[in-house]
């Protein structure tokens, strides 16, 4: 059992590793930590720390370093989130102010989030299942070439060029943009989506007005069915490099998972939230996905009427404190910039 000091010295062991990245030792603690005893009682709680597999020695030296437990009991129960500066705050406000669009927000989300930390920083799209399609706008670029352009609700916006089998001119075009606009503005993107399954199953028609709809048509179902599919974006990769290591093994499994971002969107779905939205995922809790000296923090964050998440991944020697304030700020002001564009619609 640990004693409420052993689990202070747990805390300074943390906090003196992830500063200085070397292991800590009983009279580092006595040193910069007023614990108001001797170096031999500090030593008889790391014991006993190390008993509880809470640190470990990484060699024959006397300086201790945490285990993925260790920082199970910091995260849970010691630390202390600390608050963002004015001048974070700040910055943060001002990267995210005025984006384009949803793609644009959530970019200058994770660009922020690693410059603010040093980590690869993950956002999640918000889930479109409920999204319905606002506008559709097709516009003729002569001959052959058209744009289509597909908005929805929640602010997705999607566009594409694209090429039809024969010429339109500009009668015919404006007949085919009405008719795609009848056929899924305003519906629920799943609707959407089986109204042109259902105009595609029908016999074809025999005029170049009907070739081009169902074309535009299956174009838009495309685009609809990539809003349906769940999406990350992410920044920062080269931080692995910079600190590889941080890492007993190879950073290669890292680097698929995001690449292939099927991995982390499983993981961050199987994360617990605290009651402030929070969640941390550390080393070997995640070694299932390929990922047992990574750690995950995340924040939910609530947008196009679905709660989604904002998280960062690093080494298992992080800045949880840090990097769990980070998120949750970030998160509030996604949530407050998309609360604020529904409002305005």
């Amino acid at each position: 059992m640990v004693s409420e000091r052993g689990l202070q010295v747990l805390r300074a062991i943390v906090q003196d590793y992830v500063d200085t990245n070397e292991p800590v030792g009983s009279k580092t603690i006595v040193d910069r930590h007023q614990f108001g005893v001797s170096a031999a009682t500090i030593r008889n709680d790391m014991a006993l720390l190390e008993d509880e597999e809470l640190i470990v020695a990484p060699h024959t030296s006397s300086g201790r370093v945490p285990t993925d437990k260790g920082y199970r009991v910091f995260v849970d129960h010691l630390a202390e989130l600390r608050p963002l500066s004015g001048a974070q705050r700040a910055a943060i406000s001002t990267f995210l102010a005025d984006p384009v669009d949803l793609d644009d927000l959530l970019m200058r989300t994770v660009r922020a989030l690693t410059r603010l930390t040093g980590q690869v920083a993950i956002v999640q799209y918000p889930s479109f299942a409920r999204a319905s399609v606002s506008h559709v706008e097709f516009v003729h670029l002569g001959g052959t070439r058209i744009v289509v352009i597909i908005v929805t609700d929640t602010g997705r916006v999607s566009q594409r060029v694209a090429f039809l089998q024969g010429e339109l001119d500009e009668s015919d075009a404006a007949r085919v943009k009405v008719a795609i606009a009848a056929l899924v503005t305003g519906k629920p993107v799943a609707d959407a989506a089986q109204a042109i399954s259902d105009l595609c199953a029908a016999p074809a028609g025999a005029s170049r007005v009907d070739d081009a709809v169902r074309t535009v048509a299956r174009i838009v179902a495309e685009e609809l069915d990539d809003f349906r599919q769940d999406r990350l974006v992410l920044a920062g990769s080269a931080t692995l490099a910079r600190r590889e290591g941080d890492f007993r093994g190879s950073i290669s499994p890292l680097l698929e998972a995001i690449e292939e971002q099927v991995t982390l969107l499983s993981l961050m779905g199987e994360m617990v939230a605290d009651e402030q939205g929070l969640a941390a995922s550390i080393g070997r809790e995640n070694a299932s996905f390929g990922l047992g000296e990574a750690s995950i923090v995340t924040s939910d964050y609530d947008g196009a009427g679905t709660r989604a998440r904002v998280g960062l991944l690093g080494p298992t020697r992080m800045d949880y404190p840090t990097n769990l304030a980070a998120v949750r700020a970030v998160a509030l002001y996604l949530t407050r910039l998309l609360d604020e564009d529904d409002s305005s619609r």
